[in-house]
């Protein structure tokens, strides 16, 4: 890590240690189920047989139908303005189900100053038990949720489509060590400028592409997510930071 720069700082949320009978397996490299639809990977990178086994992956996660996209990724230019969205939605989501926020951030890149992004705010939520749907997913459908996206072989991760305007609501349990992930990679790219860089440079090489669904084009970032999130973790590991 660079002498001239300051020492980067990154802080586990309070109270997140991890759950008793959570699925306590190492972060794996990849993006939460996407909620809209993009085209096929190109079959060079990934053999047809791995393209019908993560169809299928993604079939069995979907709560209800999904049509295929079959075309570019459209990224936006970063908009000042999707801060203050995810903040007004928080003061909903925080009204709407109370304690049972443990955590709720504007993740994704659209909560990185001047990195480009498909136009769809991601937010996430910390609950004691993502699984239990029934302790939360009536709240969040007053407020205009739909649940989408259902992952019990990955840290039970739930996701909720927003119809009041395009946002995903990812769910997590609380100590889940996707949310350390997440959370990290945000605020290493809001810090650095040349990875911030390199992840956009590569988001719009891979958004030209054609994609069958939005999940193929998230899964082909994957390479350069693990390259950067290493860089953040050796950062943090420089500094000799206890993370609690």
């Amino acid at each position: 890590m660079s002498l001239s720069k300051p020492v980067f700082r990154w802080r586990r949320p309070r109270a997140f240690g991890t759950r008793a009978g959570m699925n306590s397996r190492s972060p794996v490299v990849r993006f939460p189920q996407e909620v809209e639809v993009s085209d096929q990977k190109n079959t060079e990178s990934e053999p047809v047989s791995d393209l019908a086994r993560r169809d299928e992956e993604i079939r069995i996660a979907t709560v209800g139908e999904r049509a295929p996209l079959n075309r570019t990724i459209h990224l936006a230019a970063y908009d000042p303005a999707w801060p203050g969205t995810f903040t007004r939605e928080a003061v909903r989501i925080r009204e709407g189900l109370g304690e049972q926020v443990l955590l709720f951030e504007h993740v994704g890149s659209t909560s990185v100053p001047g990195l480009c992004a498909k136009p769809v705010i991601d937010m996430l939520l910390a609950v004691e038990n993502s699984a239990d749907e029934a302790s939360y997913g009536a709240a969040l459908e007053s407020e205009g949720y739909a649940l989408r996206i259902r992952e019990p072989d990955w840290f039970e991760h739930r996701c909720f489509k927003l119809s009041r305007f395009e946002g995903n609501l990812h769910i997590f349990s609380a100590g889940c060590p996707e949310i350390d992930r997440m959370l990290l990679f945000r605020d290493w790219l809001r810090r650095e400028e040349d990875d911030r860089l390199l992840y956009e440079g590569t988001k719009r090489k891979l958004a030209a592409q054609k994609w069958k669904f939005v999940q193929h084009y998230a899964d082909a970032k994957s390479k350069i997510v693990k390259e950067i999130l290493a860089r953040a973790s050796d950062a943090l590991a420089d500094t000799d930071l206890t993370r609690t």
